[in-house]
């Protein structure tokens, strides 16, 4: 049988992922007290990889208890959690499928609550109630969350040791691939963009001191993971606010993290300031032309993620050249077999545990 082109295999580096269908990292707000996965990771993260992607995404891990989000976050700071996060990756690889984990700081965005308590994701967890205090490019807080301090230099160089130190943590753990988010308004993104970045020092001001901060990252991180394995970043490319992140910015931005030896962008944008019209737009494959222009600046292979729910069509821009894979989110919630079931009528592609039910 043909293989259709989001079928097919890539190969970046020494990771050959076995296909462009991809799962998106997406919190589950289920990690134990310790940031460590439980059972509900495995079985959630166990059944898209039986499900047949070929990349599973581990969603946002912290790469510090005060870069949390919540109290809930994963976290890949320490080799107790390493450790554990070797059930999802020793489950991940034996169905062939690769294994990677997205690297977050959460910046302005942290210590709120579960998105389904109370305010949810707007609503601060205050100190006295086990929050923290958060600190981003400026005193400026998201939305109804508290304030922020402004980031010292002594918090600028923690973080990118502490993404160093989760990178290196996330290969004793046993994944192939890390992903640098600097998208969805958390603290790299934060300092990337004018709208939450005041600073008038080299982390703010320029487009290149702006960069500063994400680039460090994105160096320390690309040295402490082994050479044979991937680097991704989640990249920003517009915040779709006028004085925000341009498109024109993104480029800067990619061609620099080429430089760096960074592997794939993973684009999306938007959400940096508490804004509707700060999310990007409900239309399908709302990235696609985002990612084939940073593919054609930069030199660098791409995923797109947002709205697409049709490998037919995934498979019809991979073949076209405007991305190299696809991200897939909300589609992969609600049915975790989503990739067997638009392929093809392959029952070898199904485990054989399942295959009496085709």
């Amino acid at each position: 049988m043909s293989t259709t082109p989001e079928m097919s295999p890539l190969r970046l580096r020494e990771v050959t992922i076995p296909n462009r269908v991809w799962m998106s990292p997406m919190a589950q707000y289920a990690a134990g007290p310790d940031g460590k996965p439980t059972d509900w990771h495995l079985v959630h993260y166990g059944a898209r990889t039986i499900g047949g992607v070929g990349l599973i995404m581990i969603e946002a891990n912290a790469v510090g208890p005060l870069h949390r989000t919540t109290s809930a976050d994963l976290g890949i700071w320490n080799a107790e959690q390493a450790a554990a996060h070797r059930r999802l990756t020793t489950f991940i690889r034996a169905r062939g499928t690769v294994a990677g984990i997205q690297l977050q700081a959460a910046g302005r965005k942290g210590s709120h609550q579960l998105p389904w308590v109370g305010a949810g994701q707007n609503g601060s967890v205050d100190v006295a109630d086990d929050g923290w205090q958060t600190f981003g490019p400026s005193a400026v807080p998201f939305g109804d969350l508290t304030a922020p301090r402004e980031a010292g230099r002594a918090h600028i160089d923690e973080v990118v040791e502490a993404f160093a130190h989760a990178t290196r943590m996330a290969h004793l753990a046993g994944y192939q691939v890390v992903e640098i988010q600097a998208a969805h308004g958390y603290l790299l993104h934060e300092f990337l963009s004018p709208l939450s970045n005041h600073r008038t020092d080299e982390y703010g001001g320029s487009r290149q001191n702006r960069m500063r901060l994400a680039l460090r990252v994105a160096g320390a991180v690309r040295a402490a993971f082994p050479p044979e394995k991937a680097v991704f970043v989640r990249i920003t490319a517009t915040d779709w606010v006028e004085g925000g992140l341009t498109i024109d910015d993104a480029m800067a931005f990619g061609k620099e993290l080429a430089a760096l030896g960074i592997d794939l962008l993973d684009v999306t944008s938007g959400l940096v300031v508490r804004d509707q019209a700060a999310r990007p737009p409900t239309r399908a494959g709302v990235h696609v032309d985002f990612a084939a222009t940073l593919k054609d600046a930069t030199g660098l292979a791409v995923a797109t993620v947002g709205q697409i729910d049709n490998l037919t069509v995934a498979g019809e821009l991979i073949a076209d050249g405007w991305t190299d894979a696809v991200m897939i989110g909300r589609p992969l919630l609600r049915d975790p077999y989503f990739a067997l079931r638009e392929r093809p009528a392959d029952k070898a592609a199904w485990p054989h545990q399942y295959q009496r039910a085709l």
